[in-house]
């Protein structure tokens, strides 16, 4: 975050809790009941899978605490059945199946034996990689997004990889780092930034995206950052495997000479590996050089820079291009942007009848500089971006259009399935009037479409309101202000 929190910061995640992490990221997935058959045993293997995990990562980040120098030289024994059986239990069981056609339920049936064998051939290192197929999913702006489905058994090694690194890097990654990370949410991100932005001397904010992130990472250089930490060269030779796997499109195999599939399991943690150390150290030590406060928060490729003077932030823009350019990366132009920003920007320009500062964008929330009813003192404001909102009202239209023709009870279960996942993570405080506008706009879509089943009906908005009532979930606020939550979880 800043000077005074840099230690702090870095130390947010206690040891232990990495390994409840992944007992946290198994429940979402167990919650299928067993048929009377089989229930028992899928759940005493699961539950020896776990504990397997858990003793693997605990001998792992003692080996971390003991050498926090060294290089890491025996890490592929911890790969064992149960690690890579408590792998395939974290996989979408719904997922899209790969180039290999498999899809989770398939794997299952015979799981014990293939998973046998799947050890026995990376032991062996008969292991192959198989190229991901490629797909597209639509990008807000109206572009294509391209995602690289990984075969079954990629899937269950990379995530079982996963799970043997995360301890190691743990205790490397720095305290503003928090994109797919274990403990670290979208919401600590927010937190962090705002209480950076109301406790700190913050007067410029440089909003900074990086251009094609995932698809320009250069395969060399983040090889030679693994291979900074991991000695084993058969962890790193399975990580080169996946990179030059390729990727099949239309029939064809096409090579990749650069860049990490989107949607790969192991692509969150090796782009993280990748801007820690092109990004995260080199911004680290740049702000020590300064006198100024300063407040970083990254997510993914995404970050969030505030400074307390206009000349900081542009000799760091420069040099933030700079450094990227030598590791093959670039800005969005379209996307970075400096602007005047704090509560003493906000402050200054009302006393010259200025309006109020320009606004920034991150992590689907338009950040404004408000004020507070009655005292008017400084309040950062947090809306859902115009754009979010809007996706999410085109997605209820849509799941309309598709049930058109169900039960209204059905119908107002998945609406509101959809509104309280909204909820979930857009109501904070400054927030809920946009959340219930998001309400609103469910109700009148649903009204509009009951209405198109038939031309002779009768529906009026007195039976519209009941029907809401009985269905849809009024729109509260669920999270604490950024600064109340941020002081509990890093009270020093």
């Amino acid at each position: 975050m800043t000077h005074g929190a840099e230690k702090s910061d870095s130390c947010i995640v206690p040891a232990k809790l990495v390994n409840k992490a992944t007992t946290v990221a198994a429940e979402p997935v167990e919650g299928r009941r067993g048929t009377a058959g089989n229930a028992g045993e899928q759940t005493t293997v699961r539950t020896q899978s776990r504990s397997a995990v858990s003793h693997a990562q605990t001998r792992i980040r003692e080996a971390v605490n003991r050498n926090k120098q060294e290089k890491l030289t025996a890490l592929m024994h911890h790969v064992t059945v149960d690690v890579l059986r408590h792998a395939f239990f974290l996989l979408k069981r719904r997922a899209a199946a790969g180039v290999d056609g498999m899809t989770w339920a398939d794997y299952d049936r015979d799981r014990e034996v293939r998973l046998i064998d799947l050890h026995g051939r990376l032991h062996r290192g008969a292991y192959r990689a198989s190229p991901s197929r490629r797909s597209y999913i639509s990008k807000a702006n109206g572009d294509k997004r391209p995602l690289g489905v990984a075969a079954m058994e990629d899937k269950i090694v990379q995530a079982a990889m996963v799970l043997i690194l995360t301890p190691i890097y743990e205790a490397e990654f720095l305290g503003f780092s928090y994109g797919f990370r274990p403990w670290r949410s979208q919401h600590d991100a927010l937190d962090a930034l705002a209480f950076g932005i109301k406790g700190r001397n913050v007067r410029w904010v440089l909003d900074a995206d990086i251009r094609s992130f995932f698809d320009t990472i250069n395969h060399d250089w983040l090889i030679k950052f693994v291979e900074h930490r991991i000695g084993d060269p058969r962890v790193v030779r399975l990580i080169a495997k996946w990179l030059k796997a390729g990727v099949m499109e239309n029939g064809l195999k096409i090579a990749t000479e650069e860049g990490t599939p989107q949607g790969a399991v192991i692509s969150p943690l090796l782009a993280n590996i990748y801007l820690h150390y092109v990004y995260d150290l080199w911004a680290h030590a740049w702000r020590r050089r300064i006198a100024g406060d300063v407040v970083i928060v990254r997510y993914a490729d995404d970050t969030i820079v505030g400074f307390q003077y206009e000349g900081d932030a542009r000799r760091f823009l420069d040099d933030l291009k700079a450094r990227l350019a030598r590791f093959g990366l670039s800005l969005n132009a379209d996307k970075t942007r400096l602007i005047a920003f704090g509560r003493f920007v906000a402050r200054d320009r009302q006393r010259a009848r200025l309006g109020r500062p320009e606004t920034f964008d991150f992590l689907g929330f338009t950040h404004i500089c408000g004020r507070k009813r009655g005292s008017g003192h400084f309040q950062l404001v947090r809306k859902t971006r115009r754009r979010s909102k809007w996706t999410a009202v085109g997605r209820i239209v849509e799941g309309l259009r598709r049930l058109r023709h169900a039960p209204i009870d059905k119908q107002g279960r998945w609406l509101a399935s959809v509104l309280k996942g909204h909820y979930a993570y857009f109501s904070v405080p400054t927030n809920i009037a946009a959340v219930r506008a998001v309400r609103h706009h469910a109700k009148v879509r649903w009204y509009l479409s009951l209405r198109r089943r038939s031309q002779r009906t009768s529906l009026t908005w007195r039976r519209m309101n009941a029907i809401v009532a009985a269905h849809l979930p009024w729109a509260n606020v669920l999270h604490p202000w950024p600064e109340q939550r941020f002081l509990v979880k890093h009270p020093r």
